[in-house]
């Protein structure tokens, strides 16, 4: 998995009914884009995570990227 500040880890539920988790990456701490990531939620709830298989990551475009 690679990702950078800004990007989006979409985490899908993992049961019927559940729904997907949302989280922004604000810091990566590993190398080349690796995990472990800091995140902040939409509640503004901030933590460090490395993701599971079950998470993609939503790559956002900056306006001087196209």
């Amino acid at each position: 998995m690679h990702a950078s500040k800004g990007d989006r880890l979409v985490m899908h539920g993992r049961v019927v009914g559940q729904q997907e988790q949302v989280v922004e990456i604000i810091e990566v701490l590993g190398p080349d884009g690796t995990p472990p990531y800091r995140v902040r939620a939409e509640n503004g709830h901030e933590t460090i995570m490395s993701p599971g298989p079950d998470t993609v990551v939503d790559h956002r475009r900056t306006a001087d990227e196209g």
